[in-house]
């Protein structure tokens, strides 16, 4: 056991507390501290400690295989992010809240039971709000960000009910005890814990609270939304795999969830004309393969794409962000040249979209077929197919804009000021990400395959053919030249209309569905409570106070009356006791004789 391993999440949670309040040191502090996590990280991912405390029944935190690879991949991407951040001299609140954002998913990725994978996975949803709604003067931001959170909140509501299914079974809350836990309480753990994943994972229904996330600052989406957060629910369900796989029904759910949200936010991505929305919808796209992995047990591919795509998306998000700033637009319009026009910034999206797209040998192309490789189902196998050559079309969207010559559209749709001019510090981390997200993908070849899903704790994971990687890598590279060829100008190509660019409408029906009959609920609720419930408390207390008054009309006066002739005859009393009580020692004497003479006659006449 080794203790120091409570270090790894407090260092950085305890780091952004006390940066908060500072200013112009928390840039410099923030890229430090996590520095000196990703060190931890990689120290915790060797030699694979564990801890335990007793804070409520025991709980613990360890690194294994799985878990080592998380916190290597979530404190990597956590200080890259951070040293592009800090070239924008952010203030000590956002340093601080980014650094406890990584705290608490470190908590999340090594917790050993429910109890502080509950404590980590809450504290991310808090700090989500904060980040999204960073730019709290802005009414629209501090909307979004609510709307990110109240949307989560509702998924997360699962985790609950599976600690109390898994306390009711006598199970205890171990995540590894949970697959044998006996029926029903086990599918309701897994019901549970497939709807905390799938709010958290922005999966199905729960999709369009990503769209709202990119309010925050593009940091933000590249830590938050691209290698954190997002993945935290896909991470989880690929942790409790067997839990899924006991259930049955589990399985199934999560495998035709990933799948079919793969294809149709592919889709909305396809649709979209802001380049960060475009990001956004195909990270619900690429999460929904790992989605998918973990509902058919491919851990292994389902890691891979992970890490890699954690890679990608984040050097997405932070080219986006170097564009924001420069140019101040995120408008695939407004953007025309920007890749010319910096040309580093335009050769690492470019790495970075090609590596979305699946095209050979980059990193997306082997994973997203090594999580095929793993689906023994045609059907999802068939959609997850067709989504992965959709990706393709919607990267190459984003390249053939940001590259394409300036014209009068570009610098268009512009919300903040340019700065003319991407900061040094903010290449810095952009050349290592591309690194990652062109060669990750090494780790599904046969020369490393078998180690790499050894160490993930799958050790029968299947190979990859040269005829599967064929067959999804030269389409791929077709598309992607196929999307370019296409008028560069298409802001949406024709197939993928309005439906899509309002990503599916989601909001509106989880407003129309649940938002507002919860609300209606909520109003009828308080006007029961006010005028039925309290009217009818009030009613008895005026009831009792009538009843009272009626009461003591007829009776109060004479029982006063007799209560005031009782006390009466005790003063008269007393007046005459007081009487004898002269001070003369003669009438004492007196009286004594008296007194005897009377007892005397009592006596004689008793006898």
């Amino acid at each position: 056991m080794s203790p120091s391993l409570w270090l790894l999440p407090a260092l950085p949670a305890a780091a952004g507390a006390l940066l908060i309040p500072m200013r112009r040191a928390a840039p410099a502090l923030s890229v430090a501290t996590a520095a000196v996590t990703l060190g931890l990280a990689g120290h915790a991912a060797v030699t694979r400690p564990s801890a335990t405390a007793r804070l409520i029944l025991g709980e613990g935190l360890a690194v294994d295989g799985l878990s080592a690879v998380m916190v290597v991949t979530v404190a990597a991407v956590g200080l890259a992010v951070l040293v592009f951040a800090a070239a924008e001299q952010r203030s000590g609140r956002f340093h601080g809240l980014m650094l406890i954002f990584l705290g608490a998913m470190l908590a999340t990725v090594t917790a050993t039971d429910l109890v502080l994978l509950l404590m980590g996975w809450e504290v991310m949803g808090a700090m989500s709000y904060a980040l999204i709604g960073y730019r709290w003067r802005d009414r629209e931001r501090v909307r979004s960000g609510a709307v990110a959170f109240v949307t989560t909140r509702a998924g997360d509501l699962g985790l609950y009910v599976a600690c109390g299914a898994a306390l009711a079974a006598g199970g205890g809350l171990g995540l590894a005890g949970l697959p044998g836990l006996p029926p029903p309480w086990r599918d309701v753990v897994a019901g549970g814990v497939v709807l905390a994943a799938l709010g958290k994972s922005a999966q199905g229904p729960f999709a369009f609270w990503l769209s709202r996330a990119m309010a925050g600052p593009s940091p933000v989406s590249a830590f938050l939304h691209a290698a954190t957060m997002v993945v935290a629910g896909a991470y989880l369900l690929l942790r409790l795999h067997a839990l899924l796989a006991a259930t049955g029904w589990a399985a199934a759910v999560a495998t035709w969830t990933g799948a079919v949200t793969a294809l149709l936010l592919g889709l909305v991505a396809l649709a979209q004309r802001d380049l960060k929305q475009l990001l956004a919808a195909s990270t619900c796209a690429q999460v929904g393969f790992m989605v998918l992995a973990a509902g058919a047990s491919a851990v292994s591919g389902g890691t891979a794409h992970l890490v890699a795509h954690a890679a990608v998306k984040s050097l997405l998000f932070l080219a986006a962000g170097a564009w924001l700033a420069a140019l101040g637009t995120k408008d695939l319009a407004g953007l025309h040249g920007a890749a010319r026009r910096f040309p580093l910034v335009g050769l690492v999206f470019g790495v970075g979209a090609a590596a979305l797209a699946g095209v050979p040998p980059l990193s997306l192309w082997v994973t997203k077929d090594a999580v095929l490789s793993g689906v023994a189902q045609p059907g999802p196998r068939v959609v997850a197919f067709a989504a992965g050559l959709l990706a393709a079309l919607y990267a190459g969207k984003a390249l053939a804009e940001v590259w394409r010559p300036a014209d009068a559209a570009t610098g268009s749709g512009g919300e903040r000021r340019a700065a003319g001019r991407v900061a040094g510090p903010e290449l810095l981390p952009l050349p290592v990400l591309a690194l990652v997200a062109a060669g990750f993908g090494i780790v599904g070849l046969p020369a490393l395959h078998g180690w790499w899903s050894r160490l993930v704790g799958d050790p029968g994971a299947p190979g990859l053919t040269a005829g599967e990687l064929a067959l999804s890598g030269v389409p791929a590279l077709a598309l992607v030249t196929a999307a370019i060829a296409v008028r560069p100008g298409t802001a949406a190509l024709p197939y993928a209309g309005g439906v899509f660019r309002g990503w599916l409408g989601l909001e509106r029906a989880a407003r129309a569905v649940v938002w507002r009959p919860l609300l209606g609920a909520a109003r009828w609720a308080a006007w029961f409570d006010e005028r039925v419930v309290q009217g009818a408390v009030e009613a008895v207390a005026r009831a009792g106070l009538r009843a009272a008054r009626l009461a003591g009309n007829p009776f109060e006066a004479g029982l006063d009356g007799l209560v005031r002739r009782a006390g009466g005859a005790v003063r008269r009393l007393g007046g005459l006791a007081r009487r004898p009580q002269t001070g003369q020692v003669h009438t004492y004497f007196a009286q004594a004789a008296v007194a005897l003479v009377v007892l005397a006659v009592v006596f004689a006449i008793v006898r």
